[in-house]
């Protein structure tokens, strides 16, 4: 295969390349708007929303930083993983009234990466004064919020969608520093139409990888 090399990017020799592979799409997608709107800075707080592909890498890329990390999330099962396998400090279950109001403006940064519908404006009440709420994820019907939920707190809502070449070089040197990875579920081509079935039902957690050709299915 011959390449520009404008559109080649060299891969961190301690990286996996099948765990590499989804920070190419995953891992890219929270990296940039996490380093634009300077969501970086040692001891601040991030809200992560949502743990599957997207969520997981802006968990790694958060501790990484120095961040406090707060996985926010509709599913009490995802908490083990969070804290003990991810290091999230602390984990909110967003139906749970009681644990979002004691959440209120305790954090700097959120990050929402969840392609389902749902309410933003709760979200946005866990922010401090100039917190900042970027949208990664996709969902189908528009993003509504009450002007004052944004306006009393001088609060800042934005998206991001994926980053260029030059800053997806940076994003893998980061990574091969901080020796971070992906985590996926690796399987076999023949295994491809029964991962699709479960990636529809919701029953893959983070990527899949098909062996031979690396085929990456990412939530």
């Amino acid at each position: 295969m011959v390449c520009n090399e404008s559109f080649v990017v060299k891969v961190p020799e301690n990286l996996p390349l099948d765990a590499t592979a989804p920070l190419l799409c995953a891992g890219i997608t929270v990296y940039s708007p996490m380093k634009y709107f300077q969501m970086t800075e040692p001891g601040k707080s991030l809200g992560v929303v949502g743990l599957g592909g997207l969520g997981h890498m802006a968990v790694k890329f958060g501790k990484a930083f120095g961040l406090q990390v707060t996985v926010i999330s509709t599913s009490p099962s995802k908490e083990k993983e969070a804290r003990e396998v991810l290091g999230a400090d602390h984990f909110v279950i967003s139906k749970d009234e009681k644990q979002m109001q004691a959440a209120v403006k305790s954090l700097d940064f959120i990050i929402d990466t969840v392609s389902a519908n749902h309410p933003v404006e709760p979200l946005l009440s866990l922010l401090k004064v100039n917190g900042k709420l970027v949208i990664v994820g996709l969902p189908e019907k528009p993003v509504q919020f009450a002007a004052p939920a944004v306006v009393m707190g001088r609060r800042f809502v934005g998206g991001s969608l994926i980053g260029g070449v030059k800053e997806t070089q940076e994003m893998l040197d980061f990574c091969g520093e901080h020796n971070i990875s992906c985590m996926i579920e690796n399987i076999s081509m023949e295994y491809v139409n029964t991962a699709m079935e479960r990636l529809a039902k919701g029953d893959v957690k983070l990527s899949c990888l098909g062996e031979i050709e690396k085929i990456s299915i990412n939530i």
